[in-house]
């Protein structure tokens, strides 16, 4: 039986446990018996929780331990005899035995593979059997267990919602120590790299070069893995030239949703606006690379600069301001939203205009609110890859040439893992290194930014 199938039967022994503990629940109160503690749908899940955990977790287990016990049944057959020594032969075939016998391999390479394959199947369905039967059993087991302990006093209630809080805590700690093992992964391999590469050195260089560590006199040489123009990419693409963008549009579309817009006008502008959130960044890259690049590169060779790269700051810079203008919009579209009606009437009852209202009272007192929005899109801004790869080029360039190519952080990280590499060598790890500081940064602004809007929170709430 499949594994599916064999979940699905679980979850159906499960079913069948919990509508007959229901049942008999519900028989307390018609028996004129003292009043339930518990409604008789907690007593049906406490039946089907006992039911379907323990068989659960035993064909979790066991669905680790049964591939190495088919395999050592197979390996004890004496069609196993003609296998080659240990070593890699012998690995591609039991490989070839284990495809063949999941469909995943339409036909066998090695003669030998054919012989075997009849003993593992055999061993695959005896395993098989035997793991049905014992996760039925074990079902059927927890499920009486659990039945057995129902009366009308019973704290069902109490031992589900335990139960309930249990899965949300794990839950929650898988979430926590995902994020852990990311930060320590990070920092592991990026003391790895600052052994080999001055830490000053990569902060504060100017010359990115890391193909220049491939051979071992170069590891570590001046100026190699100077990082400062991909820190100057990121800030000029994802910080001046994309909040450029973003920012004024993304204010003013949340001041006209807000203050001007008709509600018939709101209803299908603000959906349409936040489709731009949506929109995948790969393409977003396409329309950079293909239109607004090259129409870039004729406008600056038409106003004289012939040094106008067809892969420029300025291109990916303004497309990737026009994906993040739903974050800006959003949060200062509620931010403004948000504020008193009372401001807003007593600054039009003395006389100020909607502009002046507007300008000297909506926008002051929302401005926490909008600071941390842009904050957020900052961050967002700083950690895009698609659109920068394919319009911005792959050229560390410290300039301030917006129609120069250049490169960021989060480019760099794709390029110098993709390929075949030397896993640890300086060139490698620098990605480690470069992911490193982009988390501390983007950290330290989802941080500034949340301290930001909490404080807009407590001040309107």
């Amino acid at each position: 039986m499949s594994g599916f199938a064999l979940l699905f039967l679980v979850l159906g022994l499960g079913l069948v446990a919990w509508g007959t503990a229901r049942a008999r629940a519900a028989r307390f109160a018609s028996a004129g018996s003292a009043r339930a503690h518990s409604r008789p749908n907690y007593h049906g899940w406490y039946v089907a929780l006992w039911a379907i955990v323990p068989a659960l977790i035993f064909l979790a287990i066991w669905g680790s331990i049964e591939p190495g016990l088919v395999m050592g049944a197979a390996l004890d057959s004496p069609a196993a005899a003609s296998l080659p020594m240990p070593g890699m032969e012998r690995s591609a075939i039991l490989s070839e035995v284990r495809g063949l016998a999941e469909g995943t391999v339409a036909a066998a390479f090695n003669p030998i593979s054919n012989a075997l394959l009849p003993a593992y199947q055999a061993a695959s369905m005896h395993y098989a059997i035997i793991g049905t039967l014992a996760a039925v059993l074990l079902a059927l087991a927890g499920g009486a267990y659990a039945f057995t302990r129902l009366t009308p006093d019973f704290r069902a209630r109490t031992r589900v919602e335990r139960v309930v809080m249990g899965a949300l805590l794990v839950a929650s700690l898988i979430a926590i120590l995902t994020t852990l093992g990311i930060v320590a992964s990070l920092l592991f391999e990026s003391l790895r790299f600052f052994a080999k590469v001055s830490p000053i050195e990569f902060l504060f260089g100017t010359s990115w070069s890391p193909q220049t560590a491939i051979r071992a006199d170069q590891v570590g040489s001046s100026g190699a893995f100077g990082a400062v123009p991909l820190f100057w990419g990121t800030i000029f693409i994802g910080a001046i030239i994309a909040m450029a963008v973003a920012i004024p549009l993304g204010l003013m579309s949340a001041i006209y949703l807000t203050q001007y817009a008709k509600p018939s006008t709101r209803k299908w502008m603000k959906p349409i606006l936040e489709i731009l959130a949506g929109v995948p960044t790969v393409v977003y890259g396409y329309f950079a690379a293909l239109t607004i690049a090259p129409a870039l590169r004729q406008f600056a060779v038409s106003i004289g600069i012939s040094s106008a790269s067809s892969e420029s700051a300025l291109a990916a810079g303004l497309v990737m301001g026009v994906m993040i203008i739903p974050f800006v919009s959003s949060m200062a579209d509620d931010s403004i939203a948000a504020v008193p009606q009372s401001m807003r009437d007593g600054s039009l009852a003395m006389g100020a205009t909607t502009s002046e209202t507007i300008r000297k009272v909506l926008v002051p007192a929302a401005l926490p609110g909008v600071v941390g929005g842009v904050l957020l899109a900052v961050s967002r801004a700083i950690g895009e890859t698609m659109i920068v790869v394919m319009a911005a080029g792959l050229a560390a360039n410290l300039t301030l040439n917006p129609f120069a190519s250049v490169t960021t952080v989060t480019t760099q990280i794709v390029q110098l893992l993709t390929g075949d590499q030397e896993f640890d060598s300086a060139k490698t790890l620098a990605a480690f290194a470069l992911g490193l500081v982009l988390f501390l940064v983007t950290l330290a602004l989802n941080i500034v930014a949340l301290r930001v809007v909490k404080k807009y929170r407590e001040a309107y709430e």
